[in-house]
């Protein structure tokens, strides 16, 4: 049976074998270079291959259409360059001799990551992967038609930067969309204006995903990296990447938006950093905001702000502000390139060491005969203090580091960062907290800022978020004693009688809002409904009430309890 396909340019229907549509009268042959998938190939009888609109050292991204619902999708192809042979006729995509096993690894990263984000999204501030296909030796991911405008072409157009309310409110489902990808283990690696969108309603979505190989240098791909936007452990395979490597890229994109221009290079200011604050270069822009990117693009990771999270609460609240930069430690600066190695240094000392030699030449002349009676004496001297003095060198030399503050972070995070646990040990204790989320840090010992010795042991205390219990059985029970079960598990009855036809116990427990053997959050309002005399006319009836989240109460003026609410 044919497959079905439609033109990719005006979705109409296309008969079996034609090379010109019908309908809008385009012609499909030799429309997309050598090498790439010819237009009107259809992958797996359902997706009609377009235009080639983009290529990347990882693949090649074309126009497409999903033939079932007739409607246009993005359809993303593993094709390394650097790893890729020449393709045929037959479509099939073969590696270069000697690449095999690259080839192989790269797409199966390729195929995870894209399977991995299909499993998330749709997310608002996502571009939707909708399939993954396997094919021609290789992989395709179909990804929604996102639409809107490319976020440098936005800035561009606009004759001022933007402030920082409203950089802030179009970047939030950007921010919320990183942060579900880290979340499930992923990270971005390429957040810039030319891989986010600016939508009709003027919020943004964050496109352009790709593997590890292809937004690091030196991974055997060729690599796309963003000048001013890739974070700096993103030029070199020696640096673990993390959360904060896509942190470091959301601060630079919001430094563009609200300085209207990028932040220098990582890979420069590694060597020089004399990136401007952004209120040096937008007096308009609030200190507070200033200070937030300052700490975001620092260029050491453990001394940036290390959630994408924490960012934005940074960047919308003053206030949250002055407490992070309470508590994390002092920018260190990076190690200055010395003179020698560049080539006005390099000629610089040429001069000077001719110099030198030949004043040398004449002062050893006179001083040899002085060096050589002292010699022997220094000697001796030498050899009575070696032992302490090499045991007060050992002693300076032992490698000292500031703790880096951890609170906040989640302990997953603390365990595969290669960085930290090479340097210390770290020992983990569980506590029930009702404020800080199950798995991140509660608080640590030693606290941030202080000086340790690497392979020393920091303690850290891991939330297990709010401590639960199980219900109870209270179903029969008297008023009296359902009250004191609940009681005994942290649990607060809030008693309520109603009408008895005789079928219940008077007095008895009818039924309660949480089922026998739920896990319930210790101080847990539990409403649990009475039976009333049967003589006794009652108005409410044995219902099944939502339990009230743990919450203090609070005395009204009759003297009853109520829960308090939180109304934000």
């Amino acid at each position: 049976m044919e497959q079905k396909r439609l033109c990719p340019f005006c979705i109409g229907e296309l008969p079996p074998a034609a090379t010109v549509c019908p309908h809008c009268g385009k012609i499909l042959e030799g429309c997309n270079p050598a090498g790439c998938l010819p237009v009107g190939t259809v992958l797996a009888g359902r997706y009609t291959v377009g235009e080639m609109r983009s290529l990347d050292g990882e693949g090649v991204l074309y126009s497409g259409v999903e033939n079932l619902g007739a409607f246009r999708v993005t359809i993303k192809e593993y094709l390394p360059i650097t790893l890729s042979a020449e393709r045929g006729a037959d479509c099939i995509l073969r590696p270069k001799q000697g690449s095999e096993v690259l080839f192989k690894t790269t797409r199966m990263d390729f195929a995870d990551l894209y399977r991995a984000i299909q499993r998330i999204t749709p997310a608002s501030g996502l571009e939707a992967v909708l399939d993954v296909v396997e094919a021609n030796n290789t992989v395709y991911a179909v990804l929604e038609n996102l639409g809107g405008t490319p976020l440098e072409q936005w800035l561009e157009n606009r004759p001022a930067p933007v402030r920082a309310e409203e950089a802030c409110a179009m970047l939030r489902p950007v921010f919320e969309g990183v942060a579900t990808m880290h979340k499930a283990g992923l990270v971005h690696r390429g957040i810039c204006p030319e891989n986010i969108r600016v939508m009709a309603d003027g919020r943004c979505r964050l496109a352009g995903y790709a593997t590890v190989g292809l937004r690091t240098a030196g991974s055997g791909l060729h690599e796309q990296l963003y000048e001013g936007y890739s974070a700096p452990e993103q030029y070199t395979t020696a640096e673990f990447e993390g959360r904060y490597t896509d942190e470091y890229s959301l601060a630079a994109v919001f430094y563009r938006m609200v300085c209207g221009q990028a932040p220098m290079p990582a890979a420069q200011r590694v060597v020089s950093d004399s990136n401007p604050r952004a209120r040096t270069v937008e007096p308009a822009v609030p200190a507070y905001v200033s200070d937030v990117l300052q700490l975001g693009l620092r260029l050491k990771v453990m001394e940036r702000i290390q959630t994408v999270p924490q960012l934005y609460q940074a960047l919308s609240s003053k206030e949250y502000t002055a407490e992070l930069t309470r508590t994390m430690k002092p920018e260190t600066p990076m190690h200055p390139v010395r003179a020698e190695q560049s080539p006005q240094g390099r000629e610089h000392l040429l001069s000077l060491k001719g110099l030198l030699a030949g004043i040398l030449i004449l002062l050893s002349v006179l001083i040899l005969l002085t060096l050589w009676g002292i010699v022997s004496r220094k000697e001796e001297q030498s050899a009575t203090s070696v032992p302490s003095s090499e045991a007060a060198s050992s002693e300076e030399m032992k490698p000292q580091n500031l703790v880096p503050n951890f609170v906040g972070i989640d302990y997953e995070q603390i365990k595969n960062n290669r960085e930290y646990t090479s340097m210390y040990l770290f020992r983990a204790v569980l506590e029930y907290s009702d404020t800080v989320p199950s798995g991140q840090v509660i608080r640590q010992e030693p606290e941030a800022g202080e000086v340790m010795e690497n392979g020393e042991v920091i303690q850290i205390v891991v939330s297990q978020g709010p401590e639960k219990v199980e219900m109870p059985k209270i179903i029969g029970a008297s008023q009296d004693k359902a009250i004191e079960i609940l009681s005994s598990r942290g649990l607060v009855a809030s008693c309520f009688m109603v009408v008895n036809d005789g079928s219940y116990a008077t007095g008895c427990v009818v039924s309660a809002s949480e089922e026998e053997g739920a896990m319930v959050t210790v101080g847990t309002v539990i409403t649990i409904y009475i039976a009333a005399d049967p003589s006794v006319q009652i108005t409410a009836t044995p219902e099944e009430p939502a339990a009230t989240e743990p919450t203090t109460p609070e005395t009204t003026p009759e003297g009853s309890t109520e829960p308090e609410y939180d109304t934000d």
